[in-house]
């Protein structure tokens, strides 16, 4: 079958699939994001755009403090072709500024906030940020950045100036509680522009500044399999058409109506492009949740409920949780859109059960701005599914040996698109853009395979980064922090679910037989100040060896499988083991006790080399069941042989006592 009939099958299937109210063909929106976000403040002026622990933002006062901070900024030199670095959680500073910077015809080039030094050097050495935005807790450590990568000036948030008066006023108390709070929330930030400064009034930004639809809005990080970091160009052309895609695929929504609950990360492209822009495209309202704290999450569900959560799989399952404990109702919240993990069929059904919605999974990259696929907006879509191509996005399965030709009809292949959300290739990089498209078409390095209506199922990633709470962890970043800290050189990072079906990070290393046992807890502790808490190991396996293919390369599917055999084996077999072991010893010795019988100086010369020889095949059993078992290393120094066969030599004392009748038998002459 020719690659035109495989493709033209699968659109047969799509089209069928498709809501009967999503175009298969769009007309996009002209100009820029912040032209669209005018058009949306001349709307709805009055209406609010954003909500924060209750105080609440209109539309025309959000334009107000973009358009004033814009001004300050050009003031401080931003201007177009210039990048600004923003590190925040997800606030209403966030968003003024994210839209300030594209005002003044600049790009926001987006960061986690909770990044160490060691991981924002190389970017801020690759796009050369003029201007930073951060939270003022995460200042110093941009302020430890090399001078020669360090931006001209940096800009530090207060959230607490975003607050509620009252809110702020418990802050203030003089308790332990109130404290810990202000701490969490805000660490004063020396050597900074504060950000309200501004919001004072300034010269409005020229027509001039005013960027083009192919300008660069948005540069996000993204390293694949190889943890060295690309940057991903998005335009907005390319922000502005997966905007209006989204907001034509979810039919329930109601423009100027609408309540967006905005629990995952504006520094990430799912939060950043559906969570924000398609909310204000939309007129919504924004929750804009700063940490995903279930009870943060249900207080703004209580104040206002939301019509549209955006989140993935464990937040789900969380808000879930937390509802039924405290009788939180939400009826009412008609979609949630889940991405970046597969979406189980169960927590489906119990999340519209509670909320008469519809729960419904997509699948996207960075690269895509981010959505490709998504399921159906009905009770069409396909639990466990990504399901169909967006508007306008051609997408195809190619062969996963030769990516230029498609995989067998209904056989697993390679997802490859083209669209108006797809970026053109990474900054700076062509070798990475060139093996990143083939023949016009986008690589994604994810596998699926389609089902008999055409819906598609990831089956695998070519791709081995492993992704956990919606983040991405690169194995190779991993992997060198540990080689740096312990010295090991054999090592690889993968993902294992744990008992709740969540991806943690997991390492496999081999030690080398001179090396002294490494604490798990302390090297975890000393990697956090190279990395980020969730890219730090959850476990460390110890493995005879790595296993490799013909060209050396380690095969980490092979390593997962090994690490995941190990740790379901640890719950099987520990209890019994240990007992089945224990009991065996007690019956073997019950039995040479029976034996011995009287004649026990003459009996215990003669079963003395067998009874050693036993003893030295259990030593030897235990070992190696111990080197299995999890921070347990340290035990089988301190249980050595000599020490059980003393153990060994007092119960043939006691049962010598019993047969003999004397009380230590071994003294006789």
């Amino acid at each position: 079958m020719s690659v035109d009939q495989v493709n033209s099958t699968y659109e047969q299937q799509w089209l069928a699939a498709r809501d009967p109210g999503v175009p298969r063909h769009m007309e996009y929106p002209q100009g820029n994001l912040v032209e669209a976000l005018e058009r949306a403040a001349r709307t709805w002026a009055d209406k609010d755009a954003l909500d924060f622990f209750g105080r609440r933002t209109s539309y025309a006062e959000l334009m107000t403090r973009i358009e004033a901070v814009a001004g300050n900024l050009r003031c401080l030199g931003v201007g177009p072709g210039d990048h600004v670095a923003l590190l925040m959680p997800t606030c209403p500073q966030h968003v003024i500024a994210f839209y300030a910077v594209l005002a003044c015809g600049a790009t926001v080039v987006e960061h986690n906030p909770l990044y160490t030094v060691n991981e924002l050097a190389p970017l801020f050495a690759d796009h050369r940020a003029k201007v930073a935005i951060v939270w003022d807790s995460a200042a110093d450590t941009i302020q430890a950045l090399d001078r020669s990568i360090r931006p001209h000036h940096i800009v530090s948030i207060d959230m607490i100036t975003e607050m509620p008066w009252f809110k702020r006023l418990l802050l203030r108390l003089p308790i332990a509680k109130a404290r810990a709070s202000r701490a969490q929330l805000s660490t004063p930030a020396k050597a900074t522009i504060h950000f309200k400064d501004l919001l004072r009034d300034a010269t409005p930004i020229p027509e001039s500044a005013s960027p083009s639809s192919d300008d660069v809005a948005l540069v996000l990080y993204t390293s694949g399999t190889t943890g060295t970091p690309k940057a991903v160009p998005l335009t907005h052309a390319n922000l502005m058409a997966s905007t209006a895609q989204a907001l034509a695929w979810v039919t329930p929504l109601v423009p100027g109506r609408d309540v967006f609950l905005a629990c995952l990360p504006l520094f990430h492209v799912f939060g950043c492009s559906l969570s924000m822009n398609a909310a204000l495209n939309d007129g919504a309202m924004i929750h804009l949740i700063p940490k995903p704290e279930t009870a943060l999450i249900l207080d703004a569900i209580k104040r206002r409920r939301p019509t549209m959560v955006i989140a993935v799989p464990p937040l789900f399952e969380r808000i879930l949780k937390g509802a039924e404990e405290r009788k939180v109702d939400l009826r009412g919240i008609t979609t949630g859109i889940s991405g970046a993990m597969s979406l189980h069929g169960e927590l489906i059904s119990r999340w519209e059960a509670a909320t008469k919605g519809l729960l419904i999974e997509g699948y996207g990259l960075s690269e895509c701005s981010p959505i490709v696929c998504g399921n159906p907006v009905n009770t069409t879509r396909t639990a466990e599914s990504i399901g169909i191509p967006f508007p306008d996005t051609e997408l195809r399965l190619a062969d996963l040996e030769d990516p230029a030709r498609p995989a067998a009809p209904g056989q697993a292949g390679e997802i490859q698109v083209k669209g108006p959300q797809v970026f053109a290739g990474y900054s700076n990089d062509p070798e990475a853009t060139a093996e990143a498209f083939i023949d016009g078409w986008f690589r994604t390095g994810d596998v699926a395979k389609p089902d008999e209506n055409g819906f598609l199922h990831i089956v695998d990633r070519i791709k081995e980064v492993v992704i956990t709470g919606g983040f991405n962890v690169y194995p190779s970043e991993v992997e060198q922090a540990m080689r740096d800290e312990t010295g090991i050189e054999e090592i690889a990072v993968v993902g294992l679910a744990n008992e709740l079906g969540v991806e943690e990070v997991i390492a496999a290393v081999v030690a080398p037989d001179s090396m002294p046992p490494f604490d798990l807890d302390e090297l975890r502790a000393e990697l956090k100040h190279r990395l980020a808490a969730y890219k730090v190991p959850r476990r460390v396996f110890i493995l005879d060896s790595l296993p490799r293919n013909a060209m050396g390369k380690v095969q980490r599917r092979q390593v997962r499988e090994a690490v995941e055999s190990i740790a379901i084996g640890e719950w099987l077999d520990r209890a019994d083991s240990w007992r089945e072991w224990v009991d065996r010893l007690d019956a073997d010795i019950r039995d040479w006790m029976d034996q011995v019988g009287p004649d026990l100086r003459e009996r215990l010369e003669q079963v003395a080399p067998e009874l050693r020889e036993k003893l030295e095949r259990w030593d030897s059993e235990i070992r190696t069941r111990l080197e299995e078992l999890p921070n347990l290393r340290e035990r089988i120094e301190k249980w050595d042989l000599g020490t059980r066969l003393e153990m060994v030599r007092d119960q043939l004392r006691q049962r010598a006592t019993q047969v003999t009748g004397k009380e230590d038998p071994s003294k006789e002459g």
